[in-house]
């Protein structure tokens, strides 16, 4: 089997928003064709056309290699030898950002290739399950333009989260920051009545963890406020801090009363060392699109399973990234929840309608894929209605 063509499909929402700070909003989805008709596909998360140019813009010499022209006639099975290729022939412009997140949806597209080849699951030829299903928990970004109205939203959420049958749900609660809502100006103590009033309305027995999105400059500032959140059982802090303050971290890891988890933009193993070895965090969030793929993402959980911590991915795209998330879930013994976006709680209609067959959740649970693959069909109406040739963007 060869590889033929690689398609790379822009999608962007009509009603784009970039005032809100949601990636849902646009998406490349990546396909990559065999001449034995066999067609995987794959996605990742950052600047769709970023990805784009670095699969498909020409090389110009044996270290800058274009990506389209490495995997043009080579076997889609050999996933970990074209992973290697693909980063070192890129190298003088990839290593990390764009281009390995690039890299992640190809490689995610040929584990679909392969499993569809073989007629099994992906997590089948990653080593199988020890697990009888995956636990999704709820990714919760609420509305509002006041404190009070984006308090009051993401209460509903929480709420209507439980209602839907998770057991766990992650609040995106962030009032100030690099990444605070529609310009919202809240303080600390405004963020812990909110997750205290969450915490309140689905009882002790639900999971629940907060992400505040980089909010403090120190880890000083940040022990202030989440020493207070001892009582609200938090299942894990996510991102406190700038991504690369790594002493400040490990300063959060020894003292901070909950799991701290970190990872969501790191790109490659080699990422994730510093994160788990300088920073010292308690649960490392591959993206699998970000990370560079499934062939990536194992070693980082390796990583973390050998130095006795936990994996929760980070995604939030759509049900392709889903599908992988839930493969490398099942065969990561150290992974015990996948992020997700229920379609009741999302505003993105790319995000609802682009893959035909999303996996279901049964009482809180996904059980394990059936199909061969990842699983997933792409929505091939949707693929056309969300084209960037469909629309003019302004």
């Amino acid at each position: 089997m060869k590889i033929t063509h690689i398609e790379c499909h822009i999608l962007v929402v009509p009603d784009l928003n970039e005032k809100a700070t949601s990636s849902s909003q646009d998406n490349i989805v990546v396909k990559v064709h065999t001449d034995e008709g066999i067609t995987g596909i794959g996605e990742t998360d950052t600047g769709p056309w970023l990805a784009k140019a670095a699969i498909e813009a020409p090389g110009s010499h044996t270290m800058a290699f274009g990506m389209k022209d490495i995997l043009i006639g080579q076997d889609p099975f050999d996933t970990t030898a074209l992973w290697d290729k693909l980063y070192t022939y890129t190298a003088m412009s990839g290593r990390r950002g764009a281009v390995i997140c690039a890299m992640g949806a190809i490689d995610m597209a040929l584990w679909d290739i392969k499993g569809k080849a073989l007629g099994l699951p992906v997590y089948k030829l990653m080593g199988g399950s020890n697990k009888k299903y995956i636990e999704p928990y709820a990714s919760l970004q609420p509305h509002g333009e006041t404190v009070h109205e984006y308090g009051d939203s993401l209460i509903e959420w929480t709420k209507k989260a439980k209602a839907l049958g998770f057991q766990a749900a992650k609040l995106e609660c962030t009032l100030g920051g690099p990444y605070n809502h529609n310009g919202l100006k809240g303080d600390d103590r405004d963020m812990t009545g909110i997750i205290a009033a969450c915490r309140e309305v689905v009882g002790q027995d639900f999971k629940l963890m907060v992400d505040v999105q980089y909010l403090w400059y120190d880890a000083k500032s940040a022990l202030r406020t989440i020493r207070d959140w001892e009582n609200l059982d938090l299942y894990f802090l996510e991102t406190p801090l700038q991504i690369d303050n790594l002493s400040g971290y490990a300063t959060l890891a020894k003292e901070a009363p909950m799991r701290i988890a970190a990872g969501e933009w790191q790109n490659t193993r080699f990422e994730f060392m510093d994160l788990l070895d300088k920073a010292m965090i308690d649960v490392a969030q591959p993206d699998v699109g970000r990370v560079g793929g499934l062939t990536e993402a194992i070693r980082v959980c390796h990583l973390a399973q050998d130095r006795g911590r936990l994996i929760v991915p980070h995604c939030w795209k759509t049900g392709i990234g889903i599908a992988a998330s839930t493969h490398l879930a099942a065969v990561a013994p150290n992974c015990p929840l996948i992020e997700y976006l229920p379609a009741e709680l999302c505003d993105s209609s790319l995000r609802v309608e682009l893959v035909e067959n999303p996996l279901i959740i049964e009482n809180g649970k996904i059980s394990l894929p059936v199909e061969s693959g990842l699983g997933i069909h792409l929505n091939l109406d949707a693929v056309e209605k969300y084209s960037i040739d469909k629309q003019v963007l302004v």
